[in-house]
């Protein structure tokens, strides 16, 4: 059976750049930064976390799915946020889901944290004064049920699944997505990832782990828009984030069809795991997953012309993914982005959202800059810090690995 071509016919998102795609865009080229301070809840004066990323509040506007009564039982912020970015990259794909297509419809669309946050009020409730949980407790914590959410508000009625890899998930969705369709399981993919993780033990949590960014001991705080610098000599972790991102997957040959553009393409692909450390990253297996990518688009290394770099702020992560990048493309490392320096890391949406900023670039011709950037004499790439770039790009890969050793990268290639 022949491989179809995989188009992508329509995208939107929310960030703490905006809610709006073009106000983030216009953001991230000026070169601002959506981190903050962090407000999701009530902060000790011992809590070690002060910034973040937060996307700000939406109203039910015209939708009638995000209407109060709607979204009455729906307490999970991630639930409003991705019906809100599937709806509008639907309509800008040009896809009516009548009932003729529904059931060719797939979902792949999915969370990596889930509504946590429904489980811990439940837990503070019947703690402080002996409430048993909502009904909707468990619905809105368990993960799946965004894409059952977005299934039915979408009327998709073809294969569903929640792709989870961590803070890979936004991209592994997209590539399950591209499953379905080589495997003629479906014509249309609603693809993409949500998470909203401000929650207070997950953001404690990173802090514990060394994940999340605090300053040093014993000196006072930066200001936030500061605090996410990936590649930079004084990174000190991410910092976390929230948003949701959606992309519309179909074939060439569904898109002739029934008279749909696009000039943008999932060219290739791969996944690897790292089978290693349980959040260290392998270099071995993150090296494989970006060759395996660029060779399943019938490319070498050279043919690349940017990377989106997955480029979290970690000391260990950013070293990996960068001598990844040195081993493959040698003294020729194509100019790299890393979006979390301005919109800090909202986990497995980031993957979904860095890819449709990317995409903007490949339209508009122009690579988003690393912000907060100093160079560490360790690692030796170019990183567009100077402030956005002009540059005509054919073929931009995308690189996302998560917790547990889950990799995976995506080759993008405009076509028009």
């Amino acid at each position: 059976m022949g491989l179809k071509k995989t188009l992508i016919l329509g995208y939107d998102a929310v960030s703490s750049l905006g809610t709006e795609l073009e106000t983030q865009w216009q953001r991230a080229a000026a070169g601002e930064s959506g981190v903050g301070p962090l407000t999701r809840f009530a902060l000790s004066d011992d809590f070690p976390v002060r910034v973040a990323g937060e996307v700000p509040e939406i109203d039910s506007g015209p939708y009638p799915f995000l209407q109060p009564r709607e979204m009455a039982h729906w307490t999970s912020p991630i639930f409003r946020y991705a019906l809100l970015v599937v709806h509008r990259a639907l309509q800008r794909s040009g896809i009516e889901i009548t009932p003729d297509i529904a059931p060719r419809v797939a979902v792949t669309f999915s969370s990596a944290v889930g509504g946590l946050d429904a489980v811990l009020q439940a837990d503070r409730l019947m703690v402080s004064q002996g409430k048993l949980p909502h009904p909707f407790t468990n619905p809105n914590s368990c993960i799946n049920m965004v894409g059952g959410k977005v299934s039915i508000m979408s009327k998709a009625t073809g294969p569903i699944c929640s792709t989870i890899t961590a803070c890979a998930t936004g991209v592994t969705s997209l590539i399950m997505g591209e499953m379905l369709l080589q495997r003629n399981m479906a014509d249309v993919v609603i693809g993409g990832a949500v998470d909203f993780p401000l929650v207070e033990p997950i953001v404690a949590g990173f802090v514990t782990m060394n994940g999340a960014y605090r300053p040093k001991e014993g000196q006072p705080g930066e200001p936030p828009e500061k605090t996410s610098r990936p590649f930079s000599v004084n990174r000190r972790g991410f910092v976390v984030s929230e948003g949701a991102g959606c992309v519309i997957l179909t074939t060439d040959e569904f898109a002739k069809a029934h008279g749909l553009k696009s000039n943008i393409e999932l060219a290739g692909w791969s996944m690897t795991s790292d089978a290693s450390h349980f959040v260290a990253p392998n270099l071995a297996t993150v090296q494989r997953c970006i060759e395996e990518s660029i060779t399943n688009a019938g490319l070498k290394a050279k043919d690349v012309n940017a990377v989106n770099a997955h480029a979290t702020s970690t000391k260990v992560g950013d070293k990996v993914e960068a001598d990844a990048l040195r081993n493959i493309f040698g003294k020729h490392i194509p100019p790299v982005s890393a979006n979390k320096s301005q919109m800090g890391h909202a986990m497995g949406a980031s993957s979904a959202i860095e890819t449709i900023l990317a995409m903007e670039g490949m339209h508009k011709e122009t690579l988003l800059p690393t912000i907060n950037y100093l160079p560490d004499q360790d690692i030796e790439i170019d990183c567009v810090a100077e402030g956005a770039r002009k540059l005509k790009q054919e073929f931009v890969l995308k690189n996302a690995f998560g917790f547990g050793g889950c990799n995976s990268c995506i080759l993008l290639r405009r076509t028009g």
